[in-house]
């Protein structure tokens, strides 16, 4: 037991965290190719391609409890495999950001949770927005606001995260360098 906790010490957790249709997937699916490390998908989009985008509260808690139970097994893995850092594509934080874009508030549940990752990259909304069907505010307005309740979000919770902007190579290489500083650690 103590050596596994000792392992898990030494492996890193970094978050994607942003609004949606700021590249968080692909980010994160690149930054996993190159580190050659393990990362855990985003329930609750897989949820909403099984049961629709017409969710409430009590469905936000259950996409964040499954993606924190998710993040947590991957975390376990990572420290067994003396991993170096695993990556999530998403945790309980967005989703909480996504009650209050949705709701103007959040389900107590949301409160308790302290499961932090040890780097958020919190994707800036420079990238343009596309539409894929489960995608529900595309308006600069709407964009802003969802932006700001995530850096919110972050600072409240007073995590340790990087802004992540630029398009492409540009922010693969912000991401990277955010990602060394935490490794160098």
């Amino acid at each position: 037991m103590l050596g596994s906790f000792l392992k898990s010490v030494f492996t890193k957790h970094i978050c994607l965290h942003g609004p949606e249709s700021t590249g968080k997937s692909t980010l994160a699916t690149r930054l996993a190719a190159h580190f050659g490390c393990e990362v855990v998908p985003e329930y609750g989009r897989a949820y909403c391609e099984a049961h629709g985008t017409n969710i409430g509260m009590a469905e936000l808690v259950h996409i964040a409890e499954a993606q924190d139970s998710m993040n947590r097994a991957a975390a376990e893995r990572g420290a067994e495999l003396s991993a170096p850092l695993v990556l999530f594509d998403t945790d309980p934080l967005i989703t909480e950001v996504w009650a209050q874009m949705m709701f103007e508030h959040s389900d107590p549940w949301f409160a308790g949770f302290n499961g932090y990752a040890d780097l958020y990259l919190l994707l800036d909304i420079d990238l343009p927005f596309v539409n894929d069907g489960l995608r529900v505010y595309a308006k600069m307005e709407e964009r802003q606001h969802f932006f700001a309740l995530c850096k919110s979000e972050l600072d409240a919770r007073g995590v340790r995260y990087a802004l992540v902007r630029g398009i492409g190579d540009a922010r693969f290489a912000a991401a990277l360098d955010a990602i060394q500083k935490v490794l160098a650690n």
